[in-house]
């Protein structure tokens, strides 16, 4: 199978307004449209359709440059079979090209064709099929005097407290007692009936209608304490599993709490306190230690450590000084700022990673969706068992009606699929909501689901395994190597910071990497950067200029020879073995002004180094059970091999285009399910290759957060791997949960059967079932993984 990802322009498409309903052709296995990431991707079987066909259908499908996604809020109880039904009649609606939804996690997402509908449009039709829906938004809704959780919270108290002054009032006192049960059922069963109307106007059949009708059936064979007691732990059950699965979105929603709602804006000479709201691009912000950035924005005066422990989980502060982004929520720990507002307040970071994480609990797993279908058939099966306990025991018994009615009531409630249902969603919430926190983002639970099974893992190296950015790694003085000392400051040796203070002074002058790595390093160690004068530049050689009075070359060895610069074998065989080792170095000379000659004073080595932690990651990456890690890197064949032997890479490639990088992830698809690990932008390709894309650093980068399947919002390469053992565990719970619930079902009603299990011990076991099995996903949201080994 073949993975093609196409880019369009829009041109070629249906008119607004018209739909063309495309048959798909043979040999198309799947495509998907990332409405951000503005790419459509379709897998297909090149055995049976050729790549000029495959062009051909992604041109006749919408553009995704003009496909937008709608995020709503979605209300009511309801089964996840009818959340289904609304998938479907979303997609039905012309200009919607994909919804998805979840009544467990509240949200609906849609992806619709922006030339046909508008935000409000999808909103307003997608309410018109039935669903209750309602826009947006990353705040916590008004709160009212009592939600429908504390409404639910209430009325399961007080189906407690009138099933037990039943039970106390039984005999003596039937009138009241009737009516006490009676008062237990209603408040007990109203939200039960509820869910149960909504998805029957679907056509759908859920647990609440089960438990409904087998305490309905208890009442009718005159055993109301049982069906009450069925109701309020059933009720009382439904609020745990509220509360369970909320913590995961409070835990996101408290970020939104950490930034402040005003802000101290200075605007026409004049310092007023704003909400943020208010503000608009461009304004300035003072932020004092202690206080939360109200906005991402970048430092235009002074310097502090920021906490961004909100966004990317790394408890260290990190040191900020002018030019530098924050972002909104982070905290400002010791130097008061001034900062320029960069984004409005619903397009900072912050808000955009709750939102994602939303639209995750709507993107379900594989399992989940297959859960979610068999529902129904399982539900009716159950509904059909039962009738079948009563009419054959009825017809070829002749046991009395009473005993058969009761027993098949315990069946219908012990059978229902309560645990089954929940163990699913339970799990993948509390994972992606606990990875969240960590700053890890899944963007739902089928990058989850397939993270978990991930047996290649495949490194770009710039960025990635490295630290992206050049740095000065050795300093050689007549061919001796002279050490500095880590740590900044005039430590080192004496000839080295000479050597290092002359090249800063030339390289002052110009913008190339390397240079820019001398001067930043002269400047960390406090060295001075005096000017320099007749300053000359040479494209691709080198650089020459008079400092003090001394004229200084900075370059190549070419350059050197060609400006008569006496050669020292002994620092050429220094220089050759350190650029044996992957390192890029530059040679100072002193020359002569106005004739050929000069003496070679030593050289330079700059690298762009690799991370301290990237063996050590690679390390638990085999350890998880990564059968082959790869670098794959655009550098030159001896660069690639000394940063791939210091990692311990299994094996890398150099010399990559972007295209290349795409063919090693598809010869990497033999060996088993790959993640290839980027920045997410240059990488876009191999990212949408692999079958999970790993964005690395995307903190502010609104591309990197967009186009990958998993969003490491720092650039703490040990996130990589509790990404994969985050997901891993995962799976490893999801499967405990199915497997106990699925134990607890055969138990319960092999002793309904065989046993006469009374009904409420029958409630208490399905019941407890269902709420062990949210508890056991439940702690996924503190579960810390090998990253922090």
């Amino acid at each position: 199978m073949t993975d093609c990802c196409h880019e369009h322009d829009g041109n070629d498409h249906p008119s607004p307004g018209e739909t063309v309903p495309e048959p798909v052709p043979q040999g198309i296995v799947r495509t998907n449209v990332d409405a951000e990431g503005k790419t459509l991707t379709i897998d297909y079987d090149p055995s049976v359709i050729s790549d000029a066909s495959v062009r051909e259908v992604a041109g006749r499908l919408a553009a995704p440059d003009r496909l937008d996604k709608c995020l709503m809020r979605l209300h009511g109880r309801a089964c996840e079979a009818c959340a289904l039904h609304f998938e479907r009649k979303a997609e039905a609606i012309p200009g919607i090209r994909r919804a998805t939804a979840t009544f467990i996690g509240g949200v609906m997402s849609v992806t619709f064709d922006d030339a046909v509908l508008t935000s409000e449009q999808v909103v307003s039709r997608v309410s018109s099929t039935g669903a209750r829906v309602t826009p947006y938004t990353a705040e916590e809704p008004p709160a009212r005097w009592i939600s429908s959780e504390q409404l639910e919270l209430v009325f399961t108290a007080l189906c407690l407290v009138f099933t037990l002054a039943g039970w106390a009032t039984r005999g003596s006192h039937s009138t009241i007692s009737n009516g006490c049960f009676l008062i237990a059922y209603l408040t007990g069963g109203t939200f039960g009936v509820l869910a149960s109307i909504q998805s029957l106007k679907e056509w759908t059949i859920d647990v609440d209608l089960l438990m409904v009708l087998a305490a309905l059936g208890a009442a009718y064979v005159g055993a109301p304490l049982e069906g009450a007691t069925l109701l309020f732990l059933f009720s009382f059950s439904n609020v745990l599993q509220a509360y369970a699965i909320d913590r995961t979105r409070r835990a996101i929603h408290s970020l939104m709490k950490l930034r402040p709602d005003k802000a101290l804006v200075r605007r026409d000479g004049q310092t007023t306190l704003l909400p943020v709201e208010q503000l608009v691009v461009g304004d300035l912000v003072l932020v004092r230690p202690g206080e939360s950035i109200p906005l991402d924005a970048e430092i235009v005066e002074g310097a502090s450590a920021i906490n961004e422990a909100s966004l990317t989980g790394e408890s260290m502060p990190v040191e900020k000084h002018e030019g530098d982004p924050v972002f909104a929520g982070t905290i400002n720990q010791s130097g008061g700022v001034e900062v320029r507002v960069t984004k409005l307040a619903k397009d900072s970071t912050i808000e955009k990673l709750i939102r994602m994480v939303e639209e995750a609990q709507s993107e379900k797993a594989e399992t989940q969706r297959f859960l979610d279908r068999a529902e129904q058939v399982y539900a009716l099966g159950v509904i059909l068992f039962t009738l079948g306990l009563i009419l054959f025991p009825l017809l070829f018994s002749g046991q009395a009606f009473g005993s058969i009615f009761y027993r098949a009531m315990t069946v219908m409630v012990v059978a229902s699929p309560c645990a089954l249902i929940i163990s699913t969603p339970a799990s993948i919430l509390s994972a992606i909501g606990g990875a969240a926190r960590r700053g890890v983002l899944f963007k739902g639970g089928a990058h989850l689901e397939q993270t978990a099974s991930v047996e290649v893992v495949a490194f770009d190296k710039t960025g990635t395994l490295t630290e992206g950015k050049p740095r000065l790694t050795d300093i050689l003085v007549d061919g001796e190597a002279c050490p500095l000392e880590p740590g900044g400051g005039t430590n080192g040796d004496l000839r080295a910071l000479n050597l290092l203070e002359l090249a800063a002074c030339v390289e002052e002058k110009s913008e190339h990497p390397l240079a820019v790595a001398i001067v930043e390093e002269a400047t960390r160690r406090n060295l001075t950067v005096g000017s320099c004068v007749e300053f000359q530049s040479v494209q691709g050689k080198g650089a020459v200029g008079t400092v003090q009075g001394r004229r200084i070359a900075i370059g190549s060895p070419r350059y050197l020879d060609a400006l008569g610069v006496e050669r020292c074998e002994r620092t050429l065989r220094a220089v050759h073995d350190l650029q044996s080792a992957g390192k890029t170095c530059v040679l100072i000379a002193e020359v002569n002004s106005h004739a050929p000659g000069g003496k070679l004073l030593g050289a330079i080595a700059i690298a762009d180094v690799l991370r301290e932690t990237a063996p050590e990651v690679i390390r638990q990456l085999r350890d998880l059970g990564v059968k082959k890690v790869v670098m794959l890197t655009g550098d030159n064949e001896r660069v690639a091999a000394a940063i791939a032997r210091q990692a311990g890479v299994d094996e890398y490639h150099a010399d990559l285009l972007p295209q290349d990088k795409v063919r090693v992830i598809r010869e990497l698809k033999a060996i088993g399910p790959v993640a290839m690990v980027g920045d997410g932008v240059n990488d876009a390709p191999a990212l949408a290759v692999a079958q999970v894309g790993v964005a690395m650093g995307a903190a502010g980068t609104d591309v990197a957060m967009e186009t990958a399947d998993v969003v490491l919002m720092s650039d703490n390469l040990r996130n990589v791997a509790f990404a994969i053992s985050i997901s891993r565990k995962a799976r490893t719970i999801v499967w405990q949960n199915l497997a106990f619930a699925m134990a607890v079902i055969v138990v319960l009603v092999v002793s309904a059967l065989g046993f006469q299990l009374p009904l409420p011990y029958g409630v208490v076991g399905h019941e407890g079932s269902t709420v062990l099995v949210c508890l056991n996903g439940l702690r996924l949201l503190a579960f810390r993984g090998r990253e922090s080994a």
